[in-house]
């Protein structure tokens, strides 16, 4: 925001600009203008709205003033936004994935294992026949997410794929609705079925064609097609 005056019984005009706050910190650029033309004579820069803090600046310094205030507020801006980035997963370590083709991931499902599954890990080095049925799925719910059998079970995603191409095609039918009816011109005179009646009439009796083309195919005597 900015406003500009012109003071009485001189060659110039002042023009003061308030720029926003940045960083607590209120800046006031005045340009001075004289001459006949408008020409740019200097610039001051008012800190903190203090006249002691006033400094002539030159015309080339002017546009280092501002891209220094533009730097600040896109930095600060662009700390902000770094903030609110999410975090990413760091493609060095080993990945954990359930493939069909890829039966063993990098890395188990579970890292961190409680004191049970510690235990029972230790007691996994021993011989698997004093392992009971509940013990061996707790190990494998360790090491894998999913198991074949409920990574090849079908889900249901195909009826939301349908959903949606219905969805949009009814969508679509209903703008092309509106556009023959409120869009689209009527269609001309010359589709109707009596016009055309009569354009027929009328090129049978120019005998358009009568050789092979149109007329040779009607039969004058008896007034009708051959």
């Amino acid at each position: 925001m900015g406003h500009c005056e012109r003071r009485e019984g001189q060659r110039q005009m002042v023009c003061t600009c308030f720029l926003q706050r940045v960083k607590n910190a209120k800046f006031e650029i005045i340009l001075r203008f004289s001459g006949r033309k408008g020409d740019l004579v200097g610039v001051h820069d008012n800190k903190e709205g203090k006249e002691g803090g006033m400094q002539c600046l030159t015309v080339g310094r002017l546009g280092a003033l501002l891209s220094r205030r533009a730097v600040a507020v896109l930095s600060s801006t662009g700390s902000r936004m770094a903030s609110h980035v999410p975090e990413q997963t760091d493609m060095s370590l080993p990945l954990y994935w359930d493939r069909l083709d890829n039966p063993l991931p990098d890395r188990p499902y579970n890292n961190t294992l409680t004191a049970a599954e510690k235990s029972l890990k230790q007691k996994e080095k021993g011989p698997w026949t004093n392992l009971s049925n509940e013990e061996k799925v707790a190990l494998y719910r360790i090491m894998f997410k999913d198991t074949y059998a409920e990574m090849k079970k079908p889900s249901n995603e195909w009826k939301t794929v349908f959903g949606g191409i219905f969805f949009f095609i009814g969508f679509t039918g209903l703008v092309v609705l509106w556009q023959r009816i409120y869009v689209y011109p009527h269609s001309p005179h010359t589709f109707d079925e009596e016009w055309q009646a009569k354009q027929v009439n009328r090129m049978l009796d120019m005998r358009v064609n009568p050789v092979q083309g149109f007329s040779s195919k009607w039969d004058y005597e008896k007034g009708q097609w051959k």
